[in-house]
């Protein structure tokens, strides 16, 4: 389930964020980073409500926020799955792990599952060729990853998703 992120603790989470910062004339992308981990990503209002906090032009925060694709204005799931399509990951079948995942997940490439669990995105290099394919689900990385890994990376994330709602169910 996509988090209900833009309730108004979440912006005054923020907004004592921007106020900690003493110079906050080069502090867009720092905020931006900040408010991404707040939100989960960057929708129309909270980019307004950090170009007003910041007093600079909306049009300045969303050309950074669309610049930069580590910015996102779309949630993403609870367990996001970047898939290096870098050259070396790419020659080494890469485009092909990235096609399971849409198949067994049954989304596109920038897609999140219904259930709101997975987004799947594509980067152009992790920086990690040695373990090429390598696929990165939040913080973890998988390197060397087969076709036959696809399925058993999901079934790990499913029975921990399954397990959380199984200890909430029970308390």
């Amino acid at each position: 389930m996509l988090k209900e992120s833009l309730s108004k603790d979440n912006f005054d989470e923020l907004d004592d964020f921007i106020n900690s910062i003493e110079d906050k004339k080069g502090a867009l992308i720092e905020v931006l980073h900040k408010a991404q981990h707040i939100f989960g990503y960057l929708p129309k209002d909270v980019q307004l409500f950090i170009s007003k906090r910041l007093n600079i032009p909306s049009s300045k925060v969303f050309g950074v926020v669309s610049f930069y694709s580590y910015f996102t204005t779309k949630p993403r799931g609870q367990y996001v799955i970047n898939i290096c399509l870098g050259t070396v990951c790419f020659v080494k079948g890469a485009d092909k792990i990235m096609e399971k995942f849409e198949q067994t997940l049954n989304i596109k490439c920038g897609e999140t599952t219904p259930d709101g669990k997975f987004t799947l995105e594509g980067l152009r290099c992790v920086g990690a060729c040695g373990l090429a394919p390598v696929v990165v689900i939040n913080e973890k990385v998988y390197g060397k990853v087969t076709l036959d890994d696809v399925e058993k990376i999901l079934f790990n994330y499913k029975d921990e998703v399954e397990d959380k709602k199984l200890a909430h169910s029970s308390i």
